[in-house]
């Protein structure tokens, strides 16, 4: 299993799904679009290549080894005027083009250090919901988010909630346990998680959804608590 390249074809033909729908059903006016963590693209390029969407997307992939094949396939698809991937820090990044909207696959393993076997840059703080709070907190009007069931996804919920965000729409699918989320250090940390009621998995998968968040002025909870509900499912 390379450490240079996240390789996961159920979680990224997921995304890409997620992706599309979004596009579809919720940026038909959006001219541009933000993406954290573009990784090899493929998404971003599937789903571009399957909407009508005629908005840009910037994405920021700082690994080399996944933005060298992002630029690759981006070109080898004819889109670089519809998807441009930079190497670079989303979060240091100078000069990013203005975007209401962000879309992201963010790192949510969950483990006491980032001293992980497969792929430190997975790595989520000790709950697996460090990036996804940090991204929450940029005030974007529309955020698109991976969301796991074993990452403390009612923190998560609860948090978005105090950043005036509500879920407007969502897609959840079974994922099973594979090597990144299966090395020791991070499944024993869902264990202790599953124990205090942050996690929530059955013995072969987890759930992972594709959230929508909406910025609000009055939080409109149906949606998470129908989303929480289905996670806890799982307990």
């Amino acid at each position: 299993m390379s450490k240079d390249v996240f390789v996961c074809p159920e979680e990224s033909s997921f995304y890409a799904h997620c992706l599309y729908k979004l596009l579809v059903e919720h940026c038909q006016t959006e001219s541009l679009i933000h993406e954290f963590g573009s990784g090899d693209g493929m998404p971003m390029i599937e789903a571009v290549l399957r909407s009508c969407f005629q908005g840009v997307t910037h994405g920021y992939e700082i690994q080399d080894v996944s933005w060298n094949h992002a630029y690759n396939q981006i070109k080898h698809h004819q889109i670089e005027q519809r998807y441009i991937v930079h190497h670079d820090s989303f979060f240091t990044a100078c000069n990013k083009p203005y975007a209401r909207t962000l879309v992201t696959n963010p790192p949510y393993l969950p483990a006491w250090t980032d001293d992980i076997l497969y792929m430190k840059g997975l790595y989520g703080g000790e709950d697996g919901s460090m990036i996804s709070r940090k991204l929450l907190s940029l005030e974007y009007s529309t955020v698109m988010m991976m969301v796991s069931s074993f990452s403390n996804p009612a923190a998560l919920l609860q948090y978005a909630g105090e950043q005036s965000y509500s879920v407007v729409d969502f897609l959840i699918q079974p994922m099973p346990f594979g090597c990144y989320s299966s090395q020791p250090e991070v499944k024993c940390r869902i264990i202790e998680l599953y124990h205090e009621s942050k996690a929530f998995f059955s013995e072969h998968y987890y759930l992972l959804a594709g959230v929508v968040f909406q910025k609000k002025n009055h939080a409109d909870t149906e949606l998470s608590g129908a989303l929480m509900a289905m996670m806890r499912s799982l307990r």
